[in-house]
């Protein structure tokens, strides 16, 4: 039996964090079912993983539409599971889940929450407002309601399950679906994913330039095997490029560690960064409002406070 669904993350071959993630917290309500869109053979490469993490069913939605068609697949796949068996579904909250869960809910009418941070088995969960300033409790109706759960808000805990797959019948792609003619992925960097990483190392406007990143953030980013952000006017400034940024209007982050460098804290980038577990600030002005939230606060100045630091954790 099934008691939630959760809609697999995936690329070339592998489980994002993502995914561990939804299956973690889809167990609050009892047995997860895994949904797997994809090419044929999707489900069987990820089998393995996916018990592991606690999917105690696979569902493999696998078919050439399934494979090369935006969007469509996915909803059409949760649509069905979700209206035979009424029951939650969980998605990343992603810009992608977002489109998906939007859809999802119209046509199983049901309720859709957004961006939340933790699901409760009696259909309520929890978000954060007004740029992180409050955090609300929700509950959302319908028999199938639709969670879009904030990537890095739950620490997976792996639990083993039967991981039994089942195929899940696809119709043809319909008038108006978006086809993939071709496919070209942006040029992979060392550094981990923004949104999946532990550590993240970000800069601000008092950076100052595009090689303040180059000299200062990324070296101490480096050190720390982090992922590097931006805020909105140090992307708006062109010190860094926009798919780095971090906040409302950005990326949303929550990782073990977040470093918040020449940040004065605006809440545009706050209600991007705010729930990371050990926040840690380095600002000029000792009024930023960066410093409110923060666990650990220098006041000083970044370009002497940050080479420090990257030489100390080299040398360790």
């Amino acid at each position: 039996m099934t008691d939630v669904l959760v809609l697999v993350e995936h690329a070339d071959g592998a489980l994002s964090n993502n995914t561990n993630e939804l299956i973690t917290a889809g167990r609050v309500f009892g047995s997860v079912g895994a949904v797997v869109v994809g090419a044929e053979g999707t489900a069987e490469a990820l089998k393995d993983d996916l018990a592991a993490a606690g999917a105690e069913t696979i569902y493999a939605a696998e078919n050439d539409y399934a494979a090369n068609y935006l969007v469509t697949p996915s909803v059409d796949a949760l649509s069905a599971l979700a209206a035979g068996l009424e029951v939650p579904v969980i998605i990343s909250s992603s810009a992608t889940g977002k489109e998906i869960g939007g859809r999802v809910g119209a046509r199983v009418a049901s309720g859709v929450l957004c961006d939340v941070t933790e699901i409760n088995a009696d259909h309520t969960a929890a978000s954060s407002i007004f740029g992180g300033d409050y955090t609300v409790e929700l509950s959302v109706g319908g028999s199938s309601p639709i969670f879009l759960l904030r990537p890095g808000s739950v620490d997976p805990e792996p639990q083993a399950a039967a991981g039994n797959i089942e195929p899940v019948e696809m119709p043809e792609p319909g008038p108006v679906a978006v086809k993939i003619t071709s496919f070209s992925p942006a040029e992979a960097g060392d550094r981990p994913e923004l949104t999946e990483a532990k550590i993240v190392v970000s800069g601000g406007r008092g950076v100052g330039s595009a090689d303040g990143f180059a000299d200062v953030i990324e070296p101490l980013a480096d050190a720390l095997g982090a992922a590097v952000g931006a805020s909105r006017a140090a992307v708006d400034s062109d010190y860094y490029p926009g798919k780095f940024q971090v906040g409302q209007t950005g990326k949303t982050v929550s990782p073990d560690l977040y470093v918040a460098l020449g940040i004065s804290g605006a809440i545009q980038h706050k209600a991007g960064m705010q729930t990371s577990k050990t926040i840690v600030a380095v600002n000029k002005d000792e009024e930023a409002a960066i410093f409110e939230i923060a666990d650990f606060g220098i006041v000083g100045d970044l370009f002497d406070v940050a080479p420090q630091a990257t030489e100390a954790i080299k040398s360790r």
